[in-house]
């Protein structure tokens, strides 16, 4: 009877169901829909002119053509800090109160994780089994105040740890670019191979990690699947050295560069049983 019948069918599967549930629910808590490409075109147009002393409403008035959000979009993105003008920028908006709200973090353009997933990653050490590889991760103190990058080699289980004042992409680019520079092409391609990155907005220019200035390919990212630190398990691990000497909530902006090497020095100088108790430094 039901081959027979003409009528449109529709049948209910209850792991496809769940999966498109599940999907929805994660992509309900993302946050802004913007890439970092198109943040930074709105950034170019926007800031200069809230700097020099223009308002929102004008500036979006004068420049339809070139900006793709609307007014209030605009004034959401900079109360999020998405901007580098800021508040202080806007003469009427210092004086408002600030409203009690729950900051929306920006959201990363899925696209830079297609052919960079963990499966991607698993396959690609299979190939590449010889390559060494080094977990990225953040290290935060208060929030919206300055962070470090971590970069933790795993089979020597040494980690450098660099101060940046934003939790942002380009911070992070700069670093790479700034230890190409130092070590050259091929230091660089021996010690940075393969690199696994969690889903963090501050790792959402790949292009900019793998390749230098002149798009020469340096280095691969991946990324870990979405909350599964225990994929780049080492890194987290080797955080807990930091906390111990930089309890979380700590504005990490009161300390220097040097003040945040001279920690890392004692840090990799602590022995591990995995390296038959000998330390980073002394393998």
């Amino acid at each position: 009877m039901l081959n027979n019948c003409t009528l449109e069918k529709r049948f209910y599967k209850a792991l496809v169901a769940q999966k498109e549930y599940e999907l929805v629910r994660s992509e309900s808590h993302s946050g802004f829909n913007l890439c970092e490409e198109e943040l930074k075109q709105l950034d170019s147009v926007i800031s200069p002119l809230l700097k020099n002393g223009q308002s929102i409403h004008h500036i979006i008035a004068n420049n339809q053509d070139r900006i793709s959000c609307c007014e209030k979009t605009a004034y959401i993105y900079a109360d999020n800090g998405l901007f580098s003008a800021k508040n202080i920028d806007m003469p009427r908006k210092i004086r408002f109160k600030p409203r009690k709200k729950k900051s929306v973090p920006l959201k990363v353009d899925k696209s830079c994780r297609i052919g960079r997933n963990y499966e991607d990653y698993k396959l690609y050490r299979q190939n590449n089994p010889s390559q060494p590889v080094a977990e990225l991760d953040s290290v935060e103190g208060i929030k919206g105040g300055s962070v470090l990058l971590t970069i933790h080699f795993v089979l020597p289980k040494l980690q450098l740890a660099f101060l940046r004042d934003a939790n942002d992409s380009k911070s992070v680019t700069d670093i790479f670019d700034a230890l190409y520079k130092l070590l050259g092409f091929e230091n660089f391609t021996k010690i940075l191979p393969i690199c696994l990155a969690d889903n963090g907005t501050e790792f959402s220019d790949p292009f900019g990690i793998e390749a230098d200035s002149d798009g020469v390919i340096r280095s691969r990212l991946f990324y870990c699947d979405p909350s599964s630190p225990g994929q780049k398990g080492a890194c987290e691990n080797n955080h807990e050295f930091i906390r111990r000497i930089i309890p979380k909530s700590t504005d990490l902006g009161q300390y220097t560069q040097s003040q945040i090497d001279i920690m890392m020095d004692h840090i990799n100088s602590y022995g591990r049983p995995e390296l038959g108790d000998k330390s980073p430094h002394g393998i």
